[in-house]
């Protein structure tokens, strides 16, 4: 089946967006939260092999220093978790949880971290860069995918404010909705802005004056 235009472009993303990301992985600043044993050093030992800054510490901090690129963050059922502000809501930096036992609790715990990798205990040395690649590109890439998202979100309501507006000067101007739109592009123009906050204050403005009619009545 060929591909569709997006796929070929979400593909060509990755194609080109991928070799970066590897090489940029030397000389990332890791924050190891996980105990003193022998995983822990493991871990430890092949991030430094890749070319990371590594610091090790545990439990883990509840805040997150500014100078770090991404988490290694063990999750124990027998350790009480730290509140960490930094992991509610969508995490500052790809966050790969570490886990010694697989069940409902400990999988949740990693959910709710919003690790984009997870690495199982007893750990080997391959593994560690794969799940360090994967966890920083998912998390770009949802930190991307969210920003056009809202971009998207700003365009519709831009396209709703202007639309409501036009339908204002139509009702008060007795205008077409084209005269409607060339107005308010006009207005923008005079005035150096946006259409779109040339629409909101028109909404204000009717707004205002539909108040204060209610009022005078």
């Amino acid at each position: 089946m060929p591909k569709s235009g997006i796929d070929r472009g979400v593909a060509g993303r990755m194609q080109r967006s991928t070799p970066d990301l590897l090489r940029n992985l030397r000389n990332m600043r890791v924050l190891v939260f996980h105990p003193k044993d022998v995983d822990g050093e493991l871990l430890a030992q092949q991030l430094e092999r890749i070319g990371c800054q590594v610091i090790t510490m545990w439990p883990p901090l509840a805040e997150l220093p500014e100078a770090v690129d991404s988490v290694f963050y063990a999750v124990r059922p027998d350790h009480t978790p730290v509140r960490c502000s930094w992991t509610e809501g969508e995490p500052p930096v790809p966050v790969i949880a570490v886990i010694n036992y697989e069940n409902p609790t400990v999988v949740d715990a990693a959910l709710r971290l919003g690790a984009s990798a997870v690495l199982i205990t007893p750990l080997r040395p391959a593994g560690i860069l794969s799940s360090l690649a994967m966890a920083k590109y998912q998390h770009a890439a949802l930190r991307d995918s969210r920003r056009r998202i809202a971009r998207l979100e700003q365009k519709l309501l831009s396209a709703d404010h202007i639309s409501t507006a036009k339908a204002i000067l139509v009702r008060t101007r007795n205008v077409s909705g084209e005269e409607a739109y060339r107005i308010i592009r006009e207005q923008a123009m005079s005035k150096r802005t946006a259409t779109e906050d040339i629409a909101r204050a028109i909404i204000h403005a009717d707004g205002l004056l539909s108040y204060v009619s209610r009022g005078q009545r």
